[in-house]
């Protein structure tokens, strides 16, 4: 085919909405030799039978933005292109149908009065004069957005299409890429088929924006690209008389939403035990496919439809529609630079908002790629957080029965999958099992959250309010400041970073300085040109030539994709360690006791000080203990092969029955280090955090040899903060926080919490959050009245910029 180039800057695979908004918005950006190629007709995969819900708020602040970019955007494409995309802004309404749920709305509702989102809670009866067709029978509360809103989901793709090729792009239908060429971590070019045809495009890169082929995309470009299909059910009324335009209504405690378009309603579902699709691939003829009816299946959505909107009983149904959709294995989509490959990009796995969110997410990743970094915290989408074992076939097929129906399950804090859980496993977990461990999961790590006594389920029972580990957790923060607790730490990221050139490179990649004695722990982060946080880090020196960086287990996988991508010429080797080693962390004040009754070695200030490791003897076995804390006290994190893992619990445990050891979990350890204002990586700091404006420029090194992000450091210095991250705690000792809450400063809203958890120590819900301060001193900040927003109630906080647990830091370093 004539018209199909042998070179092309980038090749988009995929033409629904979102390889449509990719092409536009490189082609908005300037991109020449755009080309996007479409297996089949543009749409026919999944775009064409969305049901084109269009809302503004989204779980965190940035999503939420690419979400009213989206809207924006689709309502200018229109007259830009000459396409109609449909879109109106016809408001939309959730309702309640417990106590729990409507806690859970009006907290959304407070966090989008944070994000800047237009919002109002109103009461069943004020439901009701804005949706008349609603039964409110048992509806305890609703928010309505009114700016939300619908669209044409095949002529808004349509109309990025367009706007695309007006600037040069080139898109390409019935067009299959049936190879894709590597060189290394390079993609070189892709081979297509069409009409009998076959040729080659060499190119810069590859953006696989293949929906539900996305996965098999990514196998053949090498890439890790977890989601699977699923069976995705609405029906579509006959017309009803004296039907008008309604909001969207969105009944989650039912599993149902309801649009109404040209005076007919589309009742859609989100069933809480969804059929996944396509077990053994998708047909290669899937062109505008509907898959077979299951009537059986959405019957008890029809049925409790029926009751909610009484009108639907006399409707006829005119259509019955089974089509379906790819889902992802925590119902975040995929976005960015692919971590196995430097030059393949991903955008797929939309998990049913594919349309409202196309327009950000095009958006974001063109100017990720032309610009070479994040324009902003993508942190919640990124590609780089799913791991290598989510690929498996398996377990996609047993998770994504479970996330489609999360989108409308009730989003407690706290909440774990159920699905496709004990896969990765601590040396510890059988142990801590015997001991009342209840179990959470954290990219497929089995970790103790927390520890239930005897007679107590082992077992979590959510709420909005105080859950049953409510006191368990707190003993376990008792036993750490008072006394003794060990927790398992195994399953954070090790990273082996050694070679002759070790010292220099991550004096290049990181903050701190590295160049220091071995058994010395620097604790510091890795940035970028902007100066934000890339990674929240420890580094041992092992050795001369070694190092072990230890990371969050949620972004081990980014952080070794950070440092090898910044490796340039350095002469080093970047190894995974982390299944090689268990970790046990023994924290508080009978720490030392703990230690000198397993050990012969010196535990002594003189010997191992604050922020040192040292080989040791424990047990009859070996270990290497590191003097750190993420609780505040002081504690050694305790590093044994696995080997010899569970001879150290064991000895460890027999050790501590004199002293009352305690075994802790993971929420202790969030709610000790948020009293000690310790930051949580994702949360309270991120790549779109400056670490000045972070509070952390004591573990950045600027008078040593140039390191990424330090102009961006001197600059801040110079120009001075716009905005700090400050710790609060509530004066009530009954609101609960977790994080989006809005912060208000003398009466208006100024930001909102990056993370919150109950301070159980001092008394109170607590949080940080970052607050504006341009021009302001430490005193002005202080000043001020500070209110935390919970589900609509103002509550009093205290406000502070130094730590409210042990300001000094001297329990770490008795």
């Amino acid at each position: 085919m004539s018209n199909i180039p042998t070179h092309a800057r980038v090749v988009i695979i995929g033409g629904g909405v979102i390889g449509c908004s990719v092409a536009y918005h490189l082609s908005k950006l300037g991109w020449q030799d755009v080309v996007l190629l479409e297996r089949k007709q543009l749409t026919s995969g999944t775009t064409w039978h969305a049901a084109g819900l269009i809302a503004q708020l989204r779980a965190s602040a940035n999503m939420t933005r690419l979400a009213k970019y989206s809207q924006e955007l689709y309502g200018n494409l229109e007259a830009e292109t000459g396409v109609s995309t449909g879109f109106k802004r016809c408001g939309s309404i959730t309702v309640a149908l417990t106590e729990e749920r409507r806690e859970e709305i009006f907290r959304q509702a407070a966090m989008a009065r944070a994000f800047g989102v237009d919002v109002e809670e109103i009461s069943p009866e004020e439901v009701k004069a804005r949706y008349r067709h609603l039964n409110i029978e048992g509806v305890t509360g609703g928010v309505y957005l009114d700016k939300d809103g619908q669209g044409d989901p095949a002529n808004i793709a349509l109309a990025l299409a367009k706007g695309a090729r007006q600037r040069g792009a080139k898109v390409l239908e019935r067009t299959r890429v049936s190879r894709i060429l590597r060189e290394g971590r390079r993609v070189t070019g892709v081979d297509w088929e069409s009409g009998g045809e076959s040729g080659h495009i060499a190119c810069d890169m590859v953006v696989n924006c293949a929906g539900m082929w996305g996965h098999e995309v990514g196998r053949m470009a090498g890439v890790n690209v977890p989601l699977h299909a699923c069976e995705h059910f609405y029906v579509v009324t006959e017309a009803i008389a004296g039907l008008t335009q309604m909001p969207v209504l969105r009944v989650p405690d039912e599993c149902a939403y309801y649009k109404e378009d040209a005076g007919k309603i589309l009742l859609g579902a989100f069933e809480p035990d969804a059929k996944p699709w396509a077990m053994q691939g998708i047909p290669a003829d899937f062109e505008f496919d509907q898959l077979p009816e299951d009537f059986d299946h959405f019957e008890p959505i029809l049925e409790a439809a029926c009751n909610r909107m009484p009108m639907l009983a006399e409707a006829g149904i005119h259509t019955f529609f089974n089509g379906p959709e790819s889902f992802t294995p925590d119902d975040a989509y995929h976005l960015g630079l692919a971590p196995e490959m430097d030059n393949v990009w991903v955008a797929a796995g939309f998990n049913s908002i594919g349309i409202q969110s196309a327009g950000g997410a095009g958006m974001a990743l063109a100017q990720w790629m032309d610009e070479g970094q994040k324009p902003f915290d993508l942190g919640d989408v990124d590609i780089s957080r799913m791991q290598p074992f989510q690929g498996n076939k398996t377990y996609l097929f047993e998770r994504s029965k479970e996330t489609l129906g999360l989108l409308y399950a009730d989003h407690y804090p706290y909440r774990q999958k159920a699905t496709a859980r004990g896969i990765r496993r601590t040396p510890f977990h059988e142990q801590l099992l015997a001991q009342g461990a209840v179990m959470g999961e954290l990219v497929g790590w089995e970790r103790a959250n927390w520890f239930a006594v005897t007679g107590q389920k082992p077992a979590y029972e959510y709420s909005w309010k105080r859950q049953n580990f409510f006191d368990n957790v707190g003993a376990e923060l008792a036993a750490v400041r008072d006394n003794v607790g060990m927790y398992d730490m195994s399953s954070f990221g090790k990273i082996r970073v050694e070679g002759r050139d070790a010292c220099a490179f991550l004096n290049h990649v990181g903050g701190g300085q590295f160049d220091v004695a071995t058994g010395k722990i620097v604790y510091t982060q890795f940035l970028n040109a902007r100066g934000g946080i890339e990674a929240d880090v420890t580094v041992t020196r092992l050795s001369e030539i070694a190092y072990l960086v230890v990371t969050p287990a949620a972004t081990r996988l980014a952080d070794e994709t950070w440092l090898r991508r910044n490796t340039g010429d350095f002469n080093v080797v970047i190894t995974d360690v982390t299944a090689g080693e268990g970790v046990l962390a023994v924290m508080g004040p009978n720490a030392r006791n703990l230690m000198q009754a397993v050990s012969p070695a010196d535990f002594s200030n003189e010997t191992n000080p604050f922020g040192t490791a040292q080989q040791i003897e424990l047990g009859m076995g070996l270990a290497r203990v590191h003097r750190v804390t993420y609780v505040g006290e002081l504690g050694w994190e305790i590093y044994v092969s696995t080997d010899m893992a569970a001879h150290v619990f064991e000895t460890l445990q027999a050790a501590g029955e004199a002293m009352d050891l305690k075994l802790c979990g993971m929420h202790m350890m969030d709610c000790a280090r948020i009293e000690k204002g310790f930051r949580h990586f994702g949360h309270d700091i991120t790549s779109e955090d400056h670490v000045l404006e972070a509070g952390l420029g004591f573990a950045v090194k600027t008078d040593k040899a140039d390191f990424i992000g330090r102009d961006a450091v001197l600059r801040k210095k110079e120009t001075g903060l716009d905005r700090r991250l400050m710790q609060f705690r509530l004066t009530d000792p009954e609101p609960l926080l977790y994080h989006n809450e809005p912060i208000l400063r003398d009466g208006r809203i100024v930001g909102f919490l990056s993370s919150g958890a109950y301070g159980h120590y001092l008394g109170g819900a607590m949080g940080m959050g970052y607050v504006p301060c341009r021009g302001e001193t430490t005193a002005d900040l202080l000043a001020s009245r500070y209110e935390i927003d919970v589900a609509g109630r103002r509550i009093n906080a205290e406000a502070a910029l130094r730590p409210m647990y042990d300001p000094g830091g001297e329990r770490a370093k008795v």
